[in-house]
C-alpha cells in the first residue's frame, strides 16, 4: 500500500463533475505550489465504454485490482441510493478498508462505503435530500444531515455535489498542510473552507450577493485583527448594525454564526503560525486569538484530534518526506 497512490473509482452513468473533482485535487501536478505529487489511479469494473452523464464515454486505465495498491479509495458518487453495488466493487472496498487505507465516500459514495459496511458504527453524511432514507436503510450509522463533509479517522463522506471540493481540500490540509490547502483553494478560486453546513441549502440557497460591502469590510477586518477580543457586539458595532440584525445578516452570508465562524477563522491562523513559524505555542495562541495555550489545545483537540505541537510535528515530518 503507497499512500500517495489515490485509487479514484468510476462506474456507468457516472457525472463528469463528480469524477473531476478529486481527479483535479490529486491528478494534477502542483509541484509549482508546493505540493508533492500523487499517484491517481482512476479504476473501474469496466474500463472501456463507461457512460456519463454528459453523454459521451469514457475509459479508465485501471481495473478494481487497482484499489489493493492505494493508500486512499475515492468513491465520488453513485448511481442511485436504492441501487447496491456489485460484489466485486463492495469486496475490494472491504478489502482495502482491512489493510487501513483511508476510505472516502462522496455524495452518494457514502452509500457504497455503507453497503460495504465500513460506516458501520461511524458518524457520516450524504446528500441531504438522502439523508433521511440513509439514516433509515443504515441505523448502525450516525448520520449528520447538516454538515458538508465528516473526518471519522480513516473513513471521510461528504454531502452533495459541491461538497465534493470542501471534503478534497480537507484531505489536502491533512496531508500536506493548511497553507498547501489555501494555495490550491485560491489556485481554483474557492474558499478554503466553507464553515457552513449543507442545512442553508435545504429550505433555500445561500442568496447571490451574500451581503453588504459593510459586512464584508468587517469580516475582513475580523480575519486581519483575530488576536483583539472579537465578538458578536464588536462586529455589530463596526458594522453599525444592531446585534440581532448583524446575527441574521452574518448567517445569510456565511452559512454559520460569528461564533463558530470566528472559531474557525483562529483555528486556521493557528495551523499556519505551526507549519510557518516556530513560535511557541503560547504565543501562536494569543495571535491566533483563542488567548492561552490551553485553550488553543481544547480546540485542536476537539477539532483536529491532536495537539499544536503534535500538528507541528506531523506536518514538518510530512513536508519532509
Amino acid at each position: 500500500m503507497n499512500d500517495d497512490t489515490i485509487a479514484l473509482v468510476a462506474f456507468d452513468g457516472i457525472s463528469p463533475f463528480h469524477l473531476s473533482v478529486p481527479a483535479l485535487f490529486f491528478g494534477e501536478d502542483r509541484s509549482e505550489l508546493g505540493i508533492p505529487d500523487h499517484t491517481l489511479l482512476v479504476c473501474a469494473e469496466r474500463r472501456t465504454g463507461i457512460s456519463t452523464t454528459g453523454g459521451y464515454t469514457i475509459d479508465v486505465p485501471h481495473g478494481l485490482d487497482a484499489i489493493a495498491r492505494a493508500g486512499t479509495v475515492i468513491v465520488p458518487s453513485w448511481r442511485t441510493p436504492d441501487e447496491r453495488p456489485s460484489d466485486a466493487l463492495l469486496d475490494a472496498l472491504r478489502r482495502a478498508h482491512a489493510r487501513g487505507a483511508k476510505m472516502v465516500g462522496l455524495c452518494l459514495g457514502a452509500f457504497v462505503l455503507a453497503d460495504a459496511g465500513i460506516l458501520d458504527g461511524r458518524r457520516a453524511t450524504t446528500h441531504w435530500l438522502w439523508a433521511k432514507a440513509f439514516a433509515e436503510r443504515y441505523p448502525a450509522i450516525e448520520v449528520d444531515p447538516d454538515v458538508l463533509y465528516l473526518d471519522d479517522g480513516n473513513v471521510l463522506t461528504s454531502a452533495g455535489t459541491a461538497a465534493a471540493i470542501d471534503c478534497c481540500l480537507h484531505l489536502i490540509r491533512t496531508r500536506h498542510g493548511a497553507e498547501a490547502a489555501n494555495r490550491i483553494a485560491r489556485r481554483m478560486v474557492v474558499a478554503p473552507h466553507r464553515a457552513g453546513g449543507q442545512a442553508q441549502y435545504i429550505e433555500q440557497p445561500l442568496p447571490a450577493n451574500p451581503g453588504s460591502d459593510r459586512l464584508a469590510e468587517v469580516l475582513a477586518w475580523a480575519a486581519a485583527n483575530l488576536a483583539e477580543p472579537i465578538d458578536v457586539d464588536t462586529l455589530a458595532e463596526r458594522a453599525l448594525l444592531s446585534r440581532r440584525t448583524l446575527t441574521r445578516r452574518f448567517r445569510e452570508a456565511t452559512g454559520t454564526t460569528v461564533v463558530k465562524w470566528l472559531s474557525h477563522q483562529r483555528l486556521s491562523a493557528a495551523q499556519r503560525l505551526l507549519e510557518t513559524t516556530d513560535l511557541p505555542v503560547e504565543q501562536v495562541a494569543v495571535l491566533a486569538g483563542f488567548g492561552s495555550a490551553l485553550v488553543l489545545r481544547q480546540h485542536f483537540s476537539r477539532s483536529l484530534r491532536t495537539s499544536p505541537s503534535g500538528y507541528r510535528d506531523d506536518f514538518r515530518q510530512g513536508a519532509a518526506a
